[in-house]
């Protein structure tokens, strides 16, 4: 027998439902679960990571629960090692933890082997020492621990690129020849999101030691698609109701506030639970080269907090397209932090120039205002739209150094920002942007999201953005401005003239 097989063997074996309708049955692993665990145990690189991604209720806890038990007192465990679930909540923690104790007790030949410690959730296989303890981001991550084998539960919750929780797992692991990870979850809402950006690395790179199955229904699926149903849930019709499914995809269909988190929870897509400004594809189509400004440019400049961003976006029309140079400064000090605090690589992209930083701890203005002017040097500026806040220091940095710019105040409110957001969402769905896939600016339309007043106008709400959205404000005010800008020059054209 094979590794794999013996892990299936032993399982099908030796373990029992936990719950549900056929509680107490034996185990009997589905297709994709034994081509899962086939895939991991049986490569011939050697498997460092492994992840799993499919729907909700897909027995991806049970699955974890097994391979973990397998690892304590089955033919994967071995003298003295170290076993960890990882997951974002206790709740979540203490679910992989029950699922286990229940399978344990099920089993009259497991019962007597395994010593269980609910206190601190954890199992000790008396063999050979094993042990597994059951992690939890909100809870005290254990110290000194040095798994042999990590299994994340549920990492798509993670928002962002980076979690300390994770870093803090994963970084226990070098002491082993041949650590493992096993990552099953839903996928995240986002592509910059710590589980995107695995699946991605792993589809990318084509690395053997890394495994990756992936279902997830196609992108613009039909909600009552029952193949795009299939595609996200290998367990359909085996132990995930499809009756269930039907029905909550049916309701999803009649209420459009529910779409996002059906899409993302149920055919496994990257859809934010958050209606965003601009859709993910949309933002995407229109990530074209960014060329060089040959005619009247038009700017917005969003000032930041002294420790936050701070934006300058540029846009200038050429052959029809609307080209985005965009231009963010942070304070150089405290910037892992803000990266931590953000969940945003800040490093990388100051390292690779999306981001540039300046002097100090906090933003330094004058730095500003001089790389500003070298910006606009030789350009053709028609005007540059400002939010007020804090536009008295900046005004200062630009009279010490003689630099004019043609500067308009654009009010953040709806009266403003509504006509501005228009013409922005506008040029993008008919494809007249080149913004570059600049990451700074692709993180701020990822998190922007808008709230309404009355009357239906909008603003980008910041209160309810997930990150930071300033270098979309300045892009946005730059449309704006581009707009108004534009029409009174047709309207001059045309001979009217008005006050």
């Amino acid at each position: 027998m094979t590794r794999a097989e013996r892990i299936i063997a032993f399982i099908e074996t030796y373990l029992r439902t936990p719950e549900g309708a056929h509680v107490g049955e034996p185990i009997r692993l589905a297709p994709f679960q034994q081509d899962f665990i086939r895939a991991v145990y049986d490569n011939p690189a050697g498997t460092r990571r492994a992840i799993l991604s499919m729907g909700r209720k897909g027995g991806k806890t049970s699955l974890i629960a097994c391979l973990l038990i397998a690892s304590l007192v089955g033919p994967e465990a071995r003298l003295n090692a170290q076993l960890v679930s990882g997951a974002m909540s206790r709740d979540q923690s203490a679910l992989v933890f029950r699922l286990a104790c229940q399978m344990i007790q099920q089993s009259p030949r497991l019962s007597g082997l395994v010593r269980i410690v609910p206190s601190s959730k954890r199992l000790v296989g008396l063999p050979l020492n094993t042990e597994y303890r059951a992690l939890a981001a909100d809870g005290k991550t254990a110290m000194g621990i040095s798994p042999l084998l990590i299994i994340g539960d549920e990492w798509g919750q993670v928002r962002g690129p980076q979690s300390d929780f994770i870093d803090s797992l994963l970084t226990a692991q070098g002491a082993h020849a041949d650590p493992l990870q096993i990552i099953i979850s839903t996928q995240a809402a986002q592509s910059s999101d710590w589980l995107s950006v695995q699946i991605d690395d792993a589809m990318r790179s084509k690395d053997p030691r890394i495994v990756c199955h992936l279902y997830t229904a196609p992108e613009g699926c039909d909600l009552l698609d029952v193949e795009a149903w299939k595609a996200a849930n290998p367990a359909l019709g085996l132990f995930r109701s499809e009756d269930d499914l039907r029905e909550q995809m049916t309701q999803a269909k009649r209420m459009p506030s529910m779409e996002n988190s059906a899409r993302n929870l149920l055919l496994n897509q990257r859809v934010s639970t958050e209606s965003p400004f601009v859709s993910p594809d949309v933002w995407k189509s229109c990530a074209g080269p960014v060329l060089p400004f040959d005619g009247p440019v038009f700017g917005g400049l969003d000032l930041s907090a002294r420790t936050d961003l701070t934006a300058l976006v540029l846009i200038g029309r050429i052959n029809g397209i609307w080209h985005v140079q965009t231009h963010v400064w942070t304070p150089e000090k405290g910037l892992l932090d803000r990266e931590r605090k953000d969940r945003a690589p800040y490093t990388v992209w100051e390292r690779e120039g999306f981001l540039k930083t300046t002097p100090g701890a906090t933003v330094d203005y004058g730095f500003v205002a001089a790389d500003i002017a070298r910006i606009t040097a030789g350009l053709e500026v028609a005007g540059i739209a400002y939010d007020r806040w804090r536009i008295d220091l900046m005004r200062h940095e630009f009279q010490k150094i003689g630099l004019d710019l043609p500067l308009t105040e654009w009010g953040q409110g709806f009266k403003d920002m509504s006509p501005a957001l228009d013409t922005l969402e506008a040029e993008l769905l008919n494809g007249r942007i080149a913004h570059g896939g600049h990451p700074v600016l692709s993180m701020a339309a990822a998190n922007a999201t808008t709230t309404r007043d009355p009357a239906g106008s909008r603003k980008l709400d910041k209160s309810r953005a997930t990150g930071r959205i300033d270098p979309l404000q300045a892009m946005a005010m730059a449309f704006g401005l581009a707009a108004r800008t534009g029409e009174l020059i047709e309207r001059e054209e045309a001979g009217v003239f008005f006050v």
